[in-house]
Order: structure tokens, then sequence, then C-alpha cells
């Protein structure tokens, strides 16, 4: 993943998509064996005897029946898993999914050429916008170089989610429209929507056939921010977007009755290459601490974010900026090539744009005014009011720890992702005295539209490492030889999740068989050992590696009384973004975060002394 995107010119983008292989089914005895392993550190002896009765039970019963189904629908897809996990991680989800499932992060430009300034806020985002919209006709041209893991090429497919592309409210259901088309395929949709101060505007990025450039971007962005500072504010429509999905769908409905030119405005901007948010806000911003840039990108202003917009690109009033996704169509690693691109191109202009100041006769921004009335407008107080509510509960932090990165870790013969995931176990042992269940995100992109499998970092070898850290008696060269075990172990369960032999997907599909099938929840799923240890989204530590780039982001906790721990690995530093909920007692973002950054230290002088 160290590879910037090249603009190469022999293969193109999607061309290998039809030759990829289908996503494996692993045999059902490795999957439950895996399981057992990974429930280990959460039960006592007894619990674990019962346990592993029940996945005998399970393996020499229901579960090979489930298996033989799952194999069956196998057979016809190239991707079992696709259409389940779309629905039941994401579109089923009935809770506000701008709050609890998008994804969201700040721009790194702080740290070059664009240092917070007022004022600022027009001709950056104007340059900004601009590498966005040469990113998207590259890809368009299919020239977006094609990732690989090693040899293995990468499925692609979560690319054409980035642009025009929205999740639409349903009643039980939500869907996903993708408007994106390459050029050999046809005609794509080429206006950008602007939100500012509760309004919602539109222009075209391309004029007569060329695309705008920043002066004339500028142009655009200067008229809509003239007319939102002296004319009053919009109702806010986009706040609705962060409201319960049911609630969305049936105002949406509302809106829609009331006035049919409402649904031509709503599908403009469900077609629209993305969503250009001007937002008023100043976050204070170093290159050590991004919390308030990052909190604001992920919980600021609900008028001025459209929650269900695959990207939301967010410039605030003091020059610093954001991103702000729904996590549905893509997983964050795609987001991030994309950016990485923008950044390197921004960085080579010094943050300037270098061209032509010819500013064409384009029209002018048109202001899609919605149709509402006192019933709309109050819907739009009460999502506001909700979502304050909410979104006040948020503890994040986001600081960088400056004392060595990634080159100083290779360079003891360590893996940096598992250096980090085993100083976060350490830590969330000092703080709360016991293992952690961890979910850390593994990408199955080496087969066709893969996107996830689950690594559990909490591992009986993790769990022996941090015994041996807090116990005085222990000599250093016993912590040593517990943490390489510790880091062999993770190392090795990374690989086989890479690879399609995980085993959380697996037992996922075998529920949902037992489900479509209307068959009882067989009693795996209903042991404790099973929600202790994670299962049905329970992770206590929720995280994930944001690649080893200068892109760092951030969701929120998975269950009330955890933490959201996500991390980029540089040269030189790590960037840790960590939340918790303020509500829960036990919890504490700020301690778990100093606590991590303390244990790398511990971890690094392990290297050091057991050398002696």
């Amino acid at each position: 993943m160290d590879k910037q995107v090249l603009e190469s010119s022999e293969e193109r983008t999607f061309q290998y998509q039809n030759s990829l292989p289908s996503l494996p089914v692993p045999p059902l005895d490795e999957s439950l064996k895996k399981y057992l392993d990974a429930v280990k550190p959460f039960l006592n002896q007894e619990e674990y005897q019962r346990t592993e009765d029940i996945v005998k039970k399970f393996e020499n019963g229901i579960g090979k029946e489930l298996h033989q189904k799952l194999l069956e629908r196998a057979k016809t897809r190239r991707n079992w898993l696709e259409d389940w996990w779309l629905n039941v991680a994401y579109l089923d989800l009935r809770i506000s999914t701008q709050i609890y499932c998008n994804i969201g992060g700040p721009g790194p430009f702080i740290e070059n050429y664009w240092p917070p300034k007022e004022g600022t806020q027009i001709e950056r985002a104007c340059v900004n916008i601009w590498h966005t919209l040469k990113y998207w006709d590259l890809l368009r041209a299919e020239k977006v170089a094609i990732e690989r893991s090693g040899n293995a090429v990468l499925d692609m497919n979560q690319f054409r989610m980035l642009f025009c592309t929205c999740k639409i409210p349903g009643v039980t259901r939500d869907s996903i429209c993708n408007y994106f088309k390459t050029e050999t395929e046809g005609e794509c949709p080429s206006h950008l929507v602007v939100l500012c101060r509760g309004r919602v505007f539109a222009f075209d990025a391309i004029h007569e056939g060329n695309m705008l450039n920043p002066p004339e971007i500028f142009r655009q962005l200067t008229y809509i921010q003239k007319r939102c500072h002296s004319e009053p504010d919009g109702p806010g429509l986009a706040a609705l977007t962060s409201a319960e999905r049911t609630k969305w769908a049936e105002i949406r409905e509302y809106l829609i009755d009331l006035d049919p030119k409402n649904l031509t405005l709503l599908e403009k901007i469900q077609r629209s290459l993305f969503v250009v948010c001007l937002d008023d806000s100043s976050p204070h911003a170093t290159p050590e601490n991004y919390t308030e840039v990052t909190r604001l990108g992920l919980t600021g202003d609900p008028t001025v974010r459209w929650g269900d917009k695959s990207y939301n690109s967010i410039f605030f009033s003091n020059g610093t900026c954001g991103a702000f996704c729904d996590h549905s169509p893509f997983d964050a690693m795609a987001l991030i090539t994309m950016l990485s691109y923008a950044e390197g191109k921004i960085n080579e202009n010094e943050g300037k744009w270098k061209g032509s100041d010819k500013v064409r006769d384009i029209p002018w921004p048109e202001e899609l005014v919605f149709t509402v009335d006192q019933k709309i407008m109050n819907e739009i107080g009460h999502a506001k009011e909700s979502y304050y509510k909410k979104v006040s509960d948020l503890q994040l932090v986001n600081y960088a720890f400056i004392s060595f990165g990634k080159a100083l870790i290779r360079k003891k013969k360590l893996h940096p992702d598992t250096f980090v995931q085993l100083a976060l176990q350490l830590a969330y042992y000092k703080c709360h005295g016991r293992p952690g269940c961890c979910y850390e995100t593994a990408m199955t992109r080496r087969f066709y539209h893969g996107r996830t499998e689950t690594i559990r970092s909490c591992t009986m070898e993790a769990v022996e490492w941090c015994k041996s850290m807090l116990d005085p008696s222990a000599s250093a060269c016993q912590r040593q030889q517990l943490m390489l075990k510790a880091f062999a172990k993770h190392n090795k369960i990374r690989k086989e999740c890479e690879n399609g032999k995980g085993f959380d997907r697996h037992l996922l599909g075998l529920l949902l068989i037992a489900q479509e099938q209307g068959l009882p929840v067989p009693e795996l799923f209903v042991d404790t050992a099973f929600t202790t240890s994670g299962g049905g989204g329970n992770f206590v530590l929720s995280t994930s590696l944001t690649g080893y780039t200068k892109f760092g982001g951030s969701a929120l906790p998975m269950v009330h009384h955890g933490y959201g721990f996500f991390y980029a690995i540089r040269d030189d530093r790590i960037i840790v973004t960590c939340s918790s909920w303020k509500s829960c007692p036990e919890t504490d973002a700020e301690v778990l975060c100093r606590t991590v950054f303390q244990c790398f230290q511990d971890m690094l002088q392990l290297t050091v002394t057991a050398q002696l």
C-alpha cells in the first residue's frame, strides 16, 4: 500500500475485474478451531469446556448442514458474502448511520503548505477540488493504477463508488445509488453540490467539454459564499440525513409528496460527483494534534454535510479541511488512495495553482430550493437537536506520537501494524485490568468484490505477554520471548484473513443461512462466549490501520463501553485517533491514547534491553 497512485498507461484500472478469484468458503472444521482459539482469552476453564461442547455439537449437527448450503450459495456467486454484508453491516441498520457508521478524517495539508489561516477557505478549496476532479477524470479513463498486494492484483470495484454515489433511506432497508461510468461505459454526471449556511447549490464541473480550472471554481464558490453571507440562512435540509433511517425515509417520502420538484432536487444531490461543504468553524490544528478538525469533520454542523453521500469534502473557514463519508459503498483505503493522490499534487505545486488565470463565461451556480412546510421545518429542528445531543457525548482525541515510526520498527524486524495492535492490547489491559476483545480490519480485496475480514487481535499469546509486562517477577528476556510469540501469532492471523481463511465472515454466513431458511438460531450464536469475545458486533476495541500514509481517520466505537482506535503509521511517527463515549464511566479515550503511547516506548525498550 506504500506506492502512490500511478497514472498508468499500459494497464486499465478495471481490466482484471473479471479474472479475480471468487471469495472462498473456508473448511468448517478450520473455522471452528480458530473460533475456539479466539474465545479462549475471555473464558475460564469451565466456560471454555461448555463452549467447546457447543461447538462440537454444531460441527457435527446443524453446522454441517448450514455449511453445505453455504457452499451451494457460493457455487452460483463470485462473492457469496457481498449482498449479505452490505445489508447486515450497513443497509439494514435503523440507527443514525451518519453518527454511528460514517467515517471521516482530517486533511494533513497543515503540515506543508496550508497552515490554518483565516481567509484561505475558498482558494484552498478550489485547488483541492480541482485535483480531485483530475482523479475522477483519470478514473473515468481507467488510468488509475491497479493496486497490488505483493504480486496479487486487488479488486478495484470500490473506486467506482468514490464519485456519483449516494445512499437512499428506506423504511426497512436503505439502498445505494451509483451513477459513475467510465468513458467507455458512457455519460457520467459531472456536477458538484455545495452546502453552505443551510443552503444547497450546484454547478457543473465541465463547461463546453473542458473541466473548470481553479480560478473558475473559485468564481463559483465565491458567488455561493457571498450570497450565503449576505442573505438569510437556508432551512438546513441536509440535517435530515443525520436522523434515524426509517424516520428520514418517511420524511423524504413526505417531502416528495409535498412537491415532485423536491425529488428532482434530491436526485441532483444523489447523482453529484461529491459534496463540497463550506463550514464556518475554524478548528485548531497542529501536526501533533488534529483533535478538533477530526471531531468537527466527523460530528460537525449537520446542515452542511450530506450524511448519505459517499464523499463530503469539508473546508473550514480557517483553510483546514476534512473528509466525511458514508461507509456502506467502500472501505477507507479506496478514499485514502484518492486523497493521497490529491495531496501529492498539492505539494508538488506548493499548494498553489500555477496554471492559467483565464476565467470563461460559465453559468453561475444554481440554488436547489426545496419546497418545505412547517412540518419539514419542525423535523429539521428536531433532527438537529437530536444530533447535537448524541454527538456531545463523544470524546475524541487525534494525536501524533512523534518519537519514532515505521522506520525504526522495521529496523527492529517487527511488523509496524502488529506493533500498534499489541501496544493497544497492553494499554487496554493496563487501563481495564482485563483483555479487550478487538476487531481489526483485514482487507480481502484479492478476491472479487472482496472487502474485509475480522482479525481478532486479542489472542492468548497477546494476553500472556500483557500479563508478563505487568508481572514484576518476569524478566526482560521472558517478556521479549512472549512478545515475539504474540507478534508471530498476529502476523499469521492477518495473512490467513487476507487470504480468505478468517472465520468471522464464515460464521456470519452460517447464521444468515439459518435465518434465510427460517431455522432457529444455532446455540453457538446465543452462547455468551460468542458475544463476550466480540461476535455479533460486540467488539470493545474497533480498530483499523489507515495505511502507511499521511491520512488518518476514524469511525466511532462499536459498543457503548468501547473505543474506536484508528491509526496511520508514517516513517517517523504514528498518528492515532481514539474515541469513546463520555456517558460511559469506565472508558476514557484520552487516557487510553496516552497509555498506548507509553506502551510504544515500553515495547521499543524491550527490544533494546533484551538484546543485552
